[in-house]
């Protein structure tokens, strides 16, 4: 009975250090896809802020795996602000996503790879209230004008927002 008692209360520390470690954290979500990322498919991230004061670090969190035949991905980002006028800020993120031999940047153990990758550095968010993030991708390929209708290899896409300490 003893072992059976201390098994949990060390299972129950474990689970209090694993998810207190993340203090930075203000938000993060992620949008599941089936493997490609449709030019036609806007991925949305809703998120209620009410710290005007403090900056943030945004990030976008893509995940891939072998099947992504780029060496970048581009990104179109969309942050509308809540508001009666809310203001819209719009993006074009270019991000390199493998090295110059084809292998995968990002982190992971397996064929699948996390890529932790910059949007918005010390940004302040100018309103309290309810705020919309957009994403679509825009990648094409080398001397065409029309995007890649289908981009393979994509999993899943995530907004993580980070609190500045």
């Amino acid at each position: 009975m003893l072992l059976k008692k201390t098994k949990f209360i060390g299972l129950m520390l474990f689970t209090l250090l694993f998810f207190s470690c993340d203090e930075k954290q203000f938000f993060s979500e992620y949008k599941e896809l089936d493997g490609s990322w449709k030019k036609s498919d806007t991925l949305r991230f809703a998120f209620e802020q009410k710290d005007t004061v403090n900056p943030y670090h945004l990030f976008l969190n893509v995940r891939n795996n072998n099947d992504y035949p780029f060496s970048n991905m581009y990104l179109i980002v969309t942050m509308k602000e809540p508001g009666k006028k809310p203001t819209v800020k719009v993006d074009t993120l270019e991000y390199l996503m493998a090295n110059p031999d084809g292998t995968l940047l990002g982190e992971g153990f397996s064929d699948v790879k996390e890529s932790k990758l910059w949007y918005l550095k010390n940004f302040k968010f100018s309103r309290a209230g309810k705020y919309n993030v957009e994403v679509v991708q825009a990648v094409r390929e080398t001397g065409k004008v029309d995007g890649v209708s289908e981009l393979n290899g994509i999993t899943e896409l995530g907004l993580r927002i980070e609190k500045i300490k």
